[in-house]
């Protein structure tokens, strides 16, 4: 009786340490330098205070889905899930590699996934997204946290963007886009095209059914509803950074078209206001998600109450009660019947599991060959990538490994061992920890003989093939170091340092400015390059990469 004891108490500690554990592991991840929920039933804009550029969302019961661009980021299309639309994590990426395969191997910068759109019919949820030079696509699932069918092909061509589909309730299916005036050669138009009843292929030649040439220029990512029995498109007009939220609306979805102006600018800071969603909560309460361009920092999300006045949407606060709104910066959290616990998208990586965290994206579709997360070993392993032929600078590099800026002050601190093997080799290995934009700047660190060195490098208007300039160089008698950027409002701009304890960290080089990349903001992370094409002989292994204040 007494070992009967003795092994039940056993298994009771074991069962509750194991609880004990899971519920640890289970806590969300809440981020140390942005959080939009006040914790007191109010929130504050950004709620994602990232770049997550033309965002457009859904709610599918209690739960709430949003997408956004990811241009020649891979893997692309995040999908961001919400129980209060203030609350955000990211829990899958719909496209795991870019169609062309071949074509996006390389590095593509500024194409690619442009402003796509998610809709949840029949039991399934579908993304359309466009390339703007191959066409609109189509990918579904059941369950956007799982996989998602490969790409199919809705329209081909050039200049197709921002599409938007519509299941009619008359058994009709429709797809709304614009237009890149840089591929197709008009833009400020709106079209709608009729669909097969699947959503896979358009049947028509489609219509012009709005022209903002005269007072609406620009007018792009049209989102399209059905509502009390009018047809809506929610479309931003006038430009990212100086424009208007426009609502058109019509009895019929080919128009004519109605039009106002429904949000802008207003007296706020919030530049744009630009593209976005309209969503409501089980209680009935209409909201609306739209961007904000803030230049390296990326295109950041704010959340806007919304309500109905007749048959018009007005989007924000209505000072003069014109109809038209302008952007809240903090508000009472939209009412979901219940409190949900303050979460945020990952940033930091301790890289313990056998996956990377789903904040990192490479610059192309990445291969098995670049890094591995073996199980038990606790580091991210980077091998020393080729750097491409008549190579200038990064811009062309597809093997760097990277993540959106995650708020206005910042700073990134990673741990990370350089091996070469057998040990006189490794010179034209390099690894460290780079600032990526259209401007760019990193420390590296690399074998030199029996030394190793540290070095800044910065490279100015790397787009247009800009050479590198090497700012500073240390030499270090140890393969182990701890880098660190620390990222300043309101101008990005980053100081760099370095340490060999952990604890002991010395400024390093010169400030830089970071700079947007191809229709992204500035991004944070590391890499591994090698001047020889020779990768098992060097390697890079990151510890982990934390992001703090």
């Amino acid at each position: 009786m007494k070992l009967e004891r003795v092994l039940k108490l056993r298994f009771l500690l074991g069962s509750w340490l194991l609880f004990i554990g899971s519920s640890l592991l289970a806590q969300p991840y809440v981020s140390k330098v942005w959080v939009a929920d006040n914790g007191d039933g109010t929130y504050k804009n950004p709620v994602l205070m990232a770049d997550y550029s033309d965002p457009d969302a859904i709610r599918v019961g209690d739960d709430y889905y949003l997408v956004s661009s990811t241009f020649t980021c891979t893997p692309g299309l995040p999908i961001l899930h919400s129980k209060d639309l203030v609350n955000w994590t990211i829990v899958n990426y719909a496209l795991k590699k870019q169609v062309p395969e071949d074509v996006y191997a390389t590095t593509r910068h500024g194409k690619g996934v442009w402003a796509p759109a998610i809709r949840y019919h029949k039991g399934e949820f579908y993304i359309y997204y466009p390339d703007p030079d191959y066409g609109i696509y189509m990918i579904k699932t059941k369950n956007p946290a799982g996989e998602w069918s490969a790409p199919v092909q809705v329209i081909g061509g050039k200049g197709l963007i921002d599409p938007c589909p519509l299941w009619d309730d008359n058994g009709n299916a429709y797809l709304a886009n614009g237009w890149a005036g840089s591929r197709a050669g008009v833009n400020s138009i709106l079209t709608i095209f009729r669909m097969n009843e699947d959503g896979t292929k358009t049947i028509d030649d489609g219509r012009i059914v709005y022209d903002g040439h005269e007072l609406n220029h620009t007018i792009e990512g049209p989102k399209l509803y059905k509502r009390n029995g009018y047809y809506y498109i929610f479309a931003p007009a006038g430009g990212v950074t100086g424009g208007w939220q426009l609502v058109l609306r019509s009895k019929d979805i080919y128009g004519p078209y109605e039009e106002k102006i429904v949000m802008d600018q207003g007296t706020t800071d919030i530049n744009g206001p630009h593209q976005g969603a309209w969503v409501d909560t089980q209680t009935g309460e209409d909201w609306f998600l739209h961007f904000q361009d803030k230049g390296a920092y990326g295109r950041v999300t704010h959340l806007q109450p919304m309500k109905w006045l007749n048959n018009w949407p007005v989007i924000g606060i209505d000072k003069d009660g014109d109809g038209k709104g302008e952007p809240v910066l903090s508000y009472q959290k939209p009412n979901v019947k219940k409190v949900f616990p303050i979460c945020t998208p990952a940033e930091s990586d301790e890289f313990n599991s056998d996956t990377l965290g789903l904040q990192w994206e490479w610059n192309a579709n990445p291969k098995v060959t670049w890094m591995s997360l073996i199980r038990g070993k606790g580091y991210l392993r980077m091998y020393s990538v080729k750097v491409p032929e008549n190579f200038t600078n990064f811009w062309d590099v597809p093997n760097l490994l990277l993540q959106k800026f995650p708020a206005l002050d910042f700073a990134v601190t990673t741990k990370l061992r350089l091996t070469a093997m057998p040990l006189t080799t490794g010179e034209g290995c390099k690894t460290g920890l780079i600032i990526m934009g259209r401007d760019y700047s990193y420390l590296s660190f690399e074998r030199t003989g029996n030394d190793y060195k540290l070095s800044q490098v910065t490279c100015m208007n790397a787009d247009t093939k800009g050479a590198e300039s090497v700012v500073s160089v240390a030499n270090i008698n140890v393969n182990e170091v701890y880098l660190r950027v620390k990222v300043s409002s309101p101008d990005a701009m980053c100081t760099f340092s370095y340490s060999t304890d952990g604890v002991n960290f010395m400024p390093f080089g010169k400030e830089f400015k970071a700079r947007v990349g191809g229709w992204i903001g500035a991004k944070v992370g590391v890499f591994c390059t090698s001047t020889f094409n020779n990768t098992q002989w060097a390697c890079a292994d990151f510890d982990w990469f934390r992001v703090d204040k």
